[in-house]
């Protein structure tokens, strides 16, 4: 037996890690990095950092876009560093909170030629710690010897990449009756992932005949509407609404995936909010903060789904994605059933944006 962390292992210490303000240590394709999240950085390991080399900023195309610097490795930009810009700066270039009040942050000016490889699994990293997608860099010459000397965790590329990108195996670690408004005869399942991330949950209702379709419903969290009532998003009536109908019809099965924000985690999400308050519309708003229109993986509830027995769904959305991907994993949707509830004064805007822009069937 033994007691080395496996790679999956030490990607949950690297979000902690991150998340903490310690670097991590990357490597791949002969080279090295010292990486850590902009978000997280700090006055003296930013003096740290620089004492070590060249400082560079990764981040994604969709914050370069914004920010007008030149993209040359596709998904994400190399931004150098210059020795007379500080934190504040770095900071300003990862978070558009100010980006209105001073716009122009330049001129940036970014790296082309070489390998990219490692800036793109930084960014990769803090986005799965739920961070802002930034990363600052510095080359390591041995990073088995400082990674050992400084106690910090080392990530190799070739061996992370494929989980980063993979849907992390489920588990069933608990599942116990549960009366509800909706339906006395209720049951709550929990899910665990292997990747030491959020746990997932499917709302059971009634006991529904796993030979035939079952209606179901994919609903990601969202604490604004689901728990405060927000009028900003139709999250809410949408949850309470899919039970009732689950109720009404004597069964369904709601899997609660706990991907905040379209995936980006609730502080991200309230960073969003802020921006839309200053004119961006939802998926503007994403993109200035460097994250794509959706950040979710719907193949965990298509995961669920399958240890729970069913294979075929009458699925409650208005998401044609949620759809594609349950089709794509294997879950035959054999109807899709509309669910409109929610609109209001409010949210109105942000329905529209969601129609328009993702294709949803509103």
């Amino acid at each position: 037996m033994s007691l080395m962390p496996t790679t999956i292992e030490l990607l949950a210490r690297a979000r902690v890690d991150l998340r903490m303000g310690l670097p991590v240590v990357l490597t791949g394709g002969g080279s090295a990095a010292l990486a850590i999240a902009v978000e997280a950085l700090s006055e003296p390991r930013l003096a740290e950092m620089r004492a070590l080399g060249d400082l560079s900023l990764a981040l994604t195309a969709r914050r370069a876009e914004t920010l007008k610097a030149r993209i040359y490795d596709e998904d994400i930009s190399r931004v150098t560093v210059p020795v007379d810009e500080g934190l504040t700066w770095i900071q300003s270039l990862a978070d558009p909170a100010d980006d209105l009040n001073v716009p122009l942050k330049g001129p940036l000016t970014s790296l082309r030629g070489g390998s990219a490889d490692l800036h793109r699994l930084a960014i990769a990293l803090v986005k799965s710690a739920r961070l802002l997608p930034a990363a600052a860099l510095v080359p390591l010459e041995e990073p088995a010897g400082f990674a050992a000397a400084h106690g910090l965790t080392t990530i190799s590329q070739s061996a992370a990449e494929p989980l980063l990108t993979a849907s992390s195996p489920l588990h069933p670690v608990a599942a116990a009756r549960l009366p509800m408004d909706a339906a006395e005869a209720g049951r709550l399942h929990i899910f665990r992932p292997d990747d030491g991330a959020e746990e997932h949950y499917a709302v059971e209702i009634g006991r529904p005949d796993r030979s035939k379709p079952v209606l179901a419903r994919l609903h990601s969290a969202c604490f604004t509407g689901d728990v405060l009532g927000s009028l900003k998003c139709d999250c809410g009536p949408q949850l309470r609404g899919a039970l009732t109908q689950m109720g009404e019809a004597g069964s369904g099965v709601l899997l609660y995936l706990n991907q905040e924000g379209r995936g980006i985690g609730l502080a991200n999400k309230m960073r969003a909010y802020s921006l839309q308050d200053q004119g961006f519309d939802t998926v503007e708003a994403n993109h200035r903060l460097g994250f794509e229109d959706d950040e979710r993986d719907f193949r965990l509830g298509a995961a669920i789904l399958k240890k729970l027995g069913f294979s075929k769904v009458r699925l409650l959305t208005n998401n044609p994605n949620k759809i594609a991907m349950m089709e794509k994993t294997g879950i035959e949707v054999v109807e899709r059933v509309a669910l409109k509830v929610g609109e209001n004064a409010h949210n109105q805007h942000y329905l529209a944006t969601k129609a328009s822009k993702s294709g949803h069937m509103l």
